[in-house]
């Protein structure tokens, strides 16, 4: 093309006068460029190298992976060269036949026309120094633009230079790049791109931020040019679509809080020890059961799964509602998900064997508040039963019973050694109801104490991140004891006092599973453990909301099973073998309070035959009031009708004496007329020796006293 009048007075004078203004700095390889690229977002990987999760890290624009050549649509390439840089191939760097044009007609247009190649482009974007500000560029910068273009396509192939601009452009708002645009517009990776998608992403490059309907008429314009089979009305309502469409829809499976604790930088790729598979199936698993859940008041879910040989979380939900707590550490009240440590202390201890039989009937504890009245979740006592069937079927008041027999300090420890970190206040402060979970604990470390049992006995943390050799594990359980508990949990049987046989706990293969209900239902956990597996499920709500009528086998237990069988879809959870030191034994009762059955014991503690102690070979005590206690005056009832109830175990032939002054029989309860002050209740012979004795202290009407009545406990399911 020739240059007439002032078009070419403008390239001579650019050709002779620039280079003297400014000196550009020297063009970076392309190995540099993609070497210092960094995208936007961290990404989170699973085991396998699959991506779960990306986070943003840069808010300063929205930069995907570095996209290569060969992995973007042919489609976009051709609309861009067309629209931009239609002598792409030609030129070495800059289309002087252009500039020439557009200096020309910039001299008679009130609207400036543009000459910037593809290559000069990436030039600027390469070097923020040629990069225009509010009034443009300066003559400086555009000389050394065109310096630096024609460095690049001297060193550059034209590949490396269409690869790099359409990786480093803006197309829309905060889209950075061809993977940031191609997700954020069209939800796809730049290779399925199609043609009218490519004409539209093209036709922003001159206007990112260009209203729709101007995109529209230009990819319309560019669609005529290109002889696309796309009608202008077709890619009016795609663009309408693109240009509406939230940026960056999260398409991948939740794992937010796990990239948030992982990630810290942008273009970070960490590896987890996350299962992609399994954290979606349990995402989705949790999600189906709040659903199920609605009508019910449960608003909120967690879930966790560990593997038990290396301690590695495999899945982690972290919330499956509208939340974004994070369920797995939030601290809530554990219910009776703490029990199994508890009778495990006391196999340990050889207190108890799972043989042995608890009282389940009604109880009152001494405490320096008053009395502590724990009940079962159903609000019935079953009498005589075994510590199997007790554990299992998850009565509450053989589990304080054994507390008392334990001691509250050495349960409270032995709490904080298999990992319940959140124990921090002294053992008095939870009381008793410790038995029944009143300390508060999260999924993720609730879920590793499980992990101990499934271990026989061996601590050893969880991790997120792989570990190339895992810490030696340290015995804080008896293995014998942990292997007894587990079968226990295992017993379908033992478990049915209170569940029924047919419940979501019965897996088709050997698994060991406990569930929970804290107070006013505010809390419902199932945590359970197969050969390879420990998994644990909360829910509930966040903000303390009571749930309506949730039990463990309604609530938390249908998504525990259905993640467990899935893990164990293809190969199913073997029984675990006892560990030396333990023992089989036959047993029965005497009298039949259990059918005869096959029991494991700790071995120096083994009996075929467990006989009851009759009433009268039981030794004489008193029951109620017990020591210390202090009973108050109900203010809103006339004194001469309140009693309390003295009771007393092997009473008969004995005598109640109060304050030195007889009462009558013991073998059965006596009303008694409390009066204020300090007294001395005691069970008395027939030749008035003292056989046992309790003080005790009530408080008139109107005096402050601590609570006497039964306390706000734990569930306890």
């Amino acid at each position: 093309m020739k240059l007439r009048g002032s078009g070419r007075w403008l390239i001579l004078l650019l050709c002779a006068v620039l280079p003297a203004l400014a000196a550009h700095a020297a063009v970076p390889t392309p190995e540099q460029v993609r070497r210092e690229y960094r995208g936007s977002e961290a990404q989170l990987l699973d085991r396998h190298g699959e991506l779960i999760q990306s986070l943003r890290i840069d808010l300063q624009g929205r930069r995907a992976d570095w996209v290569a050549l060969g992995d973007i649509s042919p489609a976009l390439p051709a609309a861009v060269l067309q629209a931009e840089d239609q002598r792409f191939y030609q030129h070495e760097g800059v289309d002087w036949s252009a500039a020439g044009k557009a200096a020309w007609d910039n001299l008679f247009r009130s609207r400036p026309r543009g000459a910037s190649t593809i290559t000069m482009q990436l030039a600027a974007l390469l070097d923020p120094r040629l990069q225009a500000s509010g009034q443009g560029r300066s003559w400086a910068q555009k000389w050394d633009q065109v310096q630096a273009a024609r460095e690049l396509d001297a060193s550059w192939s034209k590949a490396q230079i269409l690869e790099a601009y359409l990786n480093l452009v803006s197309f829309r708002g905060e889209l950075q790049g061809v993977g940031a645009a191609a997700r954020g517009l069209f939800g796809k990776v730049p290779s399925g791109l199609t043609l009218t998608e490519a004409m539209i992403m093209a036709s922003l490059l001159r206007g990112p931020n260009a209203a729709p309907a101007l995109v529209w008429q230009r990819a319309c314009a560019l669609s005529r040019e290109l002889r696309a089979p796309a009608t202008c009305s077709e890619i009016e309502l795609r663009t309408l679509v693109a240009m509406g469409r939230p940026q960056i829809a999260q398409e991948l499976a939740p794992a937010s809080q796990v990239a948030l604790q992982l990630l810290n930088r942008a273009a970070q790729h960490v590896r987890s020890t996350l299962d992609a598979q399994l954290q979606r199936f349990a995402q989705t698993a949790l999600r189906q059961q709040l659903m199920a859940l609605r009508d019910r008041n449960v608003g909120d879910g967690a879930l966790v799964v560990l593997d038990n040989a290396s301690g590695e979380i495999l899945a982690y939900v972290a919330n499956a509602g509208a939340s974004e707590i994070d369920g797995v550490t939030a601290l809530r009240q554990a219910g009776s998900t703490l029990k199994p440590f508890l009778y495990e202390l006391a196999l340990e201890r050889r207190l108890l064997t799972a043989a042995s039989v608890m009282d389940d009937s009604a109880i009152d504890i001494a405490t320096p508040t008053g009395l502590y009245v724990p009940q079962n979740y159903d609000k019935e006592f079953k009498g005589q039963v075994s510590v199997r069937t007790s554990l299992a079927s998850s009565l509450n008041v053989p589990a304080v019973r054994t507390l008392v027999l334990t001691g509250l300090e050495r349960f409270h420890r032995r709490l904080q050694q298999v990992g319940l970190s959140s124990l921090t206040e002294a053992a008095d402060y939870y009381g008793y109801s410790l038995a029944l979970g009143s300390a508060e604990v999260s999924l993720l470390e609730l879920s590793n104490a499980y992990r101990v049992l499934a271990n026989g006995g061996l601590y050893g943390s969880a991790t997120l991140t792989p570990r190339a050799q895992p810490p030696a594990p340290r015995r804080v359980l008896d293995a014998g004891a942990s292997f007894i508990i587990g079968d226990i949990l295992s017993d379908r049987a033992a478990r049915s006092v209170t569940f029924g046989l047919k419940n979501e706990l019965a897996t088709g293969f050997w698994s060991a599973v406990k569930t929970g209900t804290s107070k006013d239902m505010r809390d419902n956990w199932c945590v359970g453990y197969s050969d390879r597996y420990t998994v644990g499920v909360w829910v509930g709500n966040f903000d303390g909301q009571p749930m309506w009528d949730v039990s463990g086998v309604t609530g938390a237990a249908p998504a525990w099973r259905d993640v467990m069988d899935y893990l164990h879809r293809q190969q199913p959870s073997r029984v675990p073998a006892p560990p030396a030191g333990v023992l089989a034994r036959q047993i029965s009762y005497q009298p039949a309070l259990e059918s005869p059955r096959n029991e494991w014991f700790m071995a120096g503690t083994e009996s075929r035959v467990i006989t009851l102690v009759s009433e009268a070979q039981r030794a004489p005590r008193i029951i109620y009031p017990a020591e210390s206690t202090i009973i108050a005056l109900d203010p809103d009832m006339p004194d001469a009708v309140q009693r309390v109830f003295f009771q007393a175990q092997a009473g008969q032939g004995l005598s109640w004496q109060l304050d030195g002054a007889e009462l009558g029989q013991a073998s059965r309860a006596y009303p008694w007329q409390p009066t204020p002050g300090q007294h001395l209740l005691a069970l008395v012979d027939g030749e008035a020796r003292v056989i046992a004795s309790t003080r005790f202290q009530v408080r008139g009407n109107g005096a402050a006293a601590p609570h006497t009545g039964a306390a706000e406990l734990p569930a306890g399911e």
